[in-house]
């Protein structure tokens, strides 16, 4: 299946496909990450490993989903390096989120989503990883299985494990 950014040069797809995806894998990196510019960092990653094997892309998947693919293997690559592990909570997760509210829904919708965020991120990986792509990234079932290699079965289950973890730690905060 074409896509019509394919009769473009692979300059004007790369530059379409950070235009399009670069905020987005950017968070992402940030869930895996916790750290603002390790995630732009990897983000940049991303795009140069695209740009190297953008005329081997075969439409087996979408883009965004190949981008979130490649994304999640470096950032894993990345948890897996000692020099990685130790790395801090610097930043929220939330700056990133577009709002159009009155000043004071938006402090109150920023107060919850911040703490949403902040329990979010001490989730372990694997339940972390599908909330993010699943909530925060609106991908289907089929496309997290796809992308992080794993059966359906263990996406949801996954996923309601998470729920329930997240649930019990709002609960703890409140």
């Amino acid at each position: 299946m074409m896509d019509r950014h394919d009769e473009f040069s692979n300059e004007d797809r790369l530059e379409w496909l950070m235009n399009e995806y670069g905020q987005s894998i950017t968070r992402l990196a940030f869930t895996y990450t916790k750290n603002k510019q390790l995630s732009e960092d990897i983000a940049q990653e991303v795009f140069i490993k695209c740009y190297q094997k953008l005329d081997g892309f075969r439409h087996e998947a979408s883009y965004k989903t190949w981008l979130y693919r490649i994304t999640v293997n470096l950032c894993k690559d990345k948890l897996r390096n000692w020099a990685y592990r130790n790395i801090v909570f610097t930043d929220i997760f939330q700056k990133w989120s577009k709002t159009t509210e009155s000043p004071e829904n938006e402090l109150i919708h920023y107060e919850n989503s911040r703490l949403i965020s902040e329990k979010i991120l001490t989730l372990p990986v694997k339940y972390r990883e599908v909330i993010i792509l699943y909530y925060y990234e609106e991908l289907t079932y089929n496309q997290i299985s796809e992308l992080l290699n794993l059966n359906l079965p263990t996406i949801k289950s996954r996923l309601h494990r998470a729920r329930l973890l997240l649930r019990k730690l709002l609960e703890g905060s409140k």
